[in-house]
């Protein structure tokens, strides 16, 4: 069955190969820089915000709602 699932796959990437390519221009150094900056605090929001849904001690959760505050305020000047 497996072999089934690689041969799928193989056809995929081939006509993936084929397809043409969006025009789409080269990013600049900083604006891959400002990409990354964005995922990464993008996942660092993520990561904070399923924290605090498990999170119990007041404190801890006082903490991550700051540190949530601050993450959305870096995505913001972005």
């Amino acid at each position: 069955m497996a072999r089934g699932f690689e041969s799928k796959d193989v056809e995929f990437q081939q006509s993936e190969a084929s397809r043409p390519k969006e025009n789409r221009p080269a990013l600049t150094s900083e604006d891959r820089e400002i990409q990354s900056k964005r995922r990464t605090l993008e996942l660092a929001l993520a990561s904070t915000r399923a924290q605090l849904g498990v999170s119990r001690k007041p404190e801890h959760r006082q903490m991550l709602d700051q540190a949530i505050h601050t993450l959305e305020e870096q995505l913001g000047k972005l």
